[in-house]
């Protein structure tokens, strides 16, 4: 679907929600995506919604809440390269399950609208690196203005692509408090003096291609003042984190996982 239908399709519910009573409200809700998701057990709620940018452009997010009484640290998740799968629901289902709001972020939306599932790869290249900012800025400010999420307590995980968007947008946001690259590569040594978050990186052992990167990396971001932990994982290659990767039938998995929790816990708090 092109991006000027999904605006329409937009534009329809909203008017439609004003005349309900239901003007002022930035986010339009979605009919849900062609492909099903099976919420995890201890995820409270999940919703697709549509999170209105200040261009009136929408990106699609799926949400998910934990069940607590109190308001929530929030994350943003950010997928691979193949655009936003059913992968990365689960994965907001995950965070939700440890007491994270979290928000799963579908890029190529606010472009594309619904494109098809298999497509994702295609349009990823056709994204800049501006849309991208704006992007998750809106979705920022919309977990940042919910009532179920503690004010300024917001950090990011990506993965692959989104790992290296994760960091990206750490130089970006100042208000981002951590971070969470997985198999991503750096941004531009000029922007890492930008960057406020504390930085996690998470790294199969067989994937040279990036952790050649990362002595340099660590080097300057230490120069830089800023905080850079690079974590690599014993028999797992990219994309380690994904099932049907290499290593993601491991413990190792659980072993990532049980950091990041930890690493989130102590920037954004529980």
């Amino acid at each position: 679907m092109s991006n000027r239908s999904g605006f329409t399709t937009h534009l329809v519910v909203g008017l439609l929600a004003f005349a309900t009573g239901a003007a002022g409200t930035w986010v339009i809700r979605s009919l849900p995506p062609a492909e099903t998701h099976r919420h995890d057990e201890v995820t409270t709620h999940g919703e697709w919604v549509w999170v209105r940018k200040p261009t009136l452009d929408s990106v699609r997010v799926y949400v998910a809440y934990p069940e607590r009484r109190d308001p929530a640290p929030a994350v943003i998740v950010i997928h691979e390269n193949q655009g936003l799968t059913t992968w990365e629901p689960t994965v907001a289902d995950r965070l939700a399950g440890h007491g994270y709001v979290a928000a799963a972020v579908d890029l190529p939306s606010s472009l594309f609208g619904l494109y098809p599932a298999d497509s994702g790869r295609a349009y990823i290249p056709r994204l800049t690196p501006d849309g991208i900012t704006a992007d998750l800025n809106a979705v920022y400010d919309y977990l940042n203005g919910l009532g179920a999420v503690r004010k300024e307590s917001i950090g990011v995980i990506g993965f692959c692509w989104g790992g290296a968007q994760s960091f990206r947008y750490s130089t970006n946001n100042p208000r981002i408090k951590a971070a969470v690259v997985c198999y991503g590569s750096a941004p531009d040594s000029g922007a890492m003096g930008r960057i406020n978050a504390r930085v996690l990186g998470v790294y199969g052992e067989n994937d040279a291609r990036i952790n050649t990167q990362l002595p340099a990396v660590s080097r300057q971001m230490a120069q830089l003042g800023k905080s850079f932990s690079a974590d690599s994982y014993p028999g797992t290659g990219h994309g380690f984190m994904k099932p049907g990767r290499r290593g993601s039938d491991t413990e190792q998995v659980n072993i990532a996982w049980t950091r990041i929790l930890a690493f989130f816990g102590e920037n954004l708090g529980k």
